[in-house]
């Protein structure tokens, strides 16, 4: 089930608020678990043969995190506690190792040894990657001693909470555990649930009519190049901002509304989003987008190599390692692996440099800070074509084509390649620049709505308008792209 369609709007998200609220004025637990049940529906929605799946691993979780806690409560050595914590990560890393890079693995050992072993396609389970890391790091900080909380009902919920369940944010269990025992987030509050609406509908909009309006540009363009077509110039760079408008609308909107629906029910998600296409420099970007995945390799991966402890080159070999697990987890595909190493030596590189102007108190130029944009963005789209191309192959084609190679600069438009017109798709990628690099995010509209509640009456109307207007226009029904990770 999408968020972005009728049975969703209209029949999944009223009746599990009503009943929420009704169930709240019987007993907390009794409306927690009514959450509880409308999520593992949620999730079954798609596929119901993997529920099994989600609350297998969920109880696995959960029993594991007893037993860490209770060890280390209960032995002074850590050594057992820490054989358990290895044991239950490994738990979790051969299920999304088996579910997500089998094939991955198999089709690699084919290509590299002429070998022909077969395995039936793995059909990816939804949101794998997401609970699978929202679990690691409950067992971690259990570990650490930073759980205090094992209500299984909460734990149940905090896992499979079906705002966050498919495409994230990735959660922490300190985030989450405390709100479901709160008595204010089981009264009905006006404010949130508008606060809440507002956000969702801002996201909604991101998909409908901006996400899936620049899909049908880049779509086109990168279908060409994995047919076998060869673009021109032109093509190729309106298809690759496509896609980075594309990706960065239909991601944000996803997170969007994934915390404007938990806020109608009085929980606050982390903010997944800062404006990543305003920043300045690499480092600022991985600051801004997918917070809560750059918060996660950070804190269980990054500093656990050593951060930037052991010295100057170890610390980019952290970064660049980091960096390339970190493109894995988005897919199984070499085209990932790439896209973390490229973004890894960003990283490097903007880290030297800052170390080197630091030494020699180099002075800031005349519009930098405009050059510093436009150089991270150029370099963020480069990097989005091998995250959207099929393989290796198809992202160099496209890449060529961009670099005006091999006669790919004089070529005619390919045929069917640019729906509407160069000149139609030229004023979108406009538009999408202009909104991407000055309009407000949703958290700065919400935080404004908060302290303007004059305002409050004019924008009730506008939600309400635009929620109305694009229900009437969900001509179709498109996936969001975090899905597939």
């Amino acid at each position: 089930m999408l968020f972005n369609s009728y049975a969703f709007i209209l029949l999944f998200l009223p009746i599990v608020l009503a009943g929420f609220y009704l169930l709240a004025r019987f007993g907390h637990r009794l409306a927690a678990g009514w959450l509880v049940l409308a999520s593992v529906f949620f999730y079954g929605w798609w596929d119901a043969r993997y529920v099994v799946l989600l609350l297998a691993s969920i109880a696995l979780n959960y029993i594991a995190g007893l037993l860490i806690g209770r060890t280390r409560r209960t032995d002074g050595s850590p050594s057992q506690a820490r054989s358990i914590l290895l044991l239950a990560i490994g738990a979790n890393l051969v299920l999304l190792a088996y579910y997500k890079y089998t094939d991955f693995f198999i089709g690699t050992v084919n290509d590299l040894s002429g070998a022909n072993w077969t395995l039936h396609y793995i059909v990816l389970p939804l949101g794998i990657s997401f609970f699978s890391f929202t679990q690691i790091a409950f067992l971690v900080d259990t570990y650490r001693g930073l759980v205090r909380e094992y209500d299984p009902i909460h734990y149940v919920l905090f896992v499979s909470y079906f705002p966050h369940l498919i495409a994230g944010p990735v959660l922490h269990h300190k985030q989450m555990m405390p709100q479901f025992h709160r008595p204010e987030t089981y009264r009905f509050h006006a404010g949130n649930f508008n606060i809440g609406m507002t956000i969702f509908v801002i996201g909604l909009f991101k998909k409908v009519l901006l996400a899936d309006q620049f899909a049908q540009y880049a779509d086109p363009v990168f279908g060409a190049v994995a047919a076998g077509s060869q673009v021109n110039a032109t093509e190729a760079w309106l298809g690759a901002l496509a896609y980075t408008f594309q990706l960065y609308f239909d991601f944000s909107a996803y997170s969007d509304m994934a915390i404007g629906l938990s806020k109608m029910f009085n929980v606050d998600l982390p903010a997944n989003f800062n404006s990543p296409y305003k920043s300045r420099n690499i480092i600022d970007f991985w600051r801004r987008w997918h917070i809560t995945l750059s918060t996660f390799l950070r804190d269980y991966l990054y500093f656990p190599l050593g951060g930037n402890r052991l010295g100057t080159t170890r610390r980019y070999v952290n970064l660049v390692a980091t960096m390339v697990l970190g493109g894995l987890w988005h897919g199984a595909n070499w085209t990932f692996v790439v896209w973390g190493t490229l973004h890894g030596g960003y990283l490097v590189v903007n880290h030297g440099w800052q170390a080197l102007q630091q030494r020699l108190g180099l002075p800031r130029m005349p519009g930098a800070a405009f050059l510093s944009w436009a150089l991270t963005f150029l370099c963020v789209v480069i990097a989005w074509v091998l995250f959207r191309a099929v393989d290796i192959d198809d992202a160099s084609r496209m890449l060529q084509a961009m670099a005006g190679l091999d006669g790919a600069l004089h070529r005619a438009p390919t045929p069917g390649a640019v729906p509407g017109g160069l000149v139609l798709e030229g004023v979108w990628m406009l538009l999408g620049l202009l909104l991407v690099r000055f309009a407000p995010n949703s958290a700065e509209i919400s935080d404004h709505l908060l302290h303007s509640p004059s305002r409050g009456a004019w924008m009730g109307f506008a939600v309400g308008a635009g929620l109305v207007y694009v229900i009437l226009n969900l001509t179709r029904v498109t996936s969001f792209i975090y899905f597939n990770f």
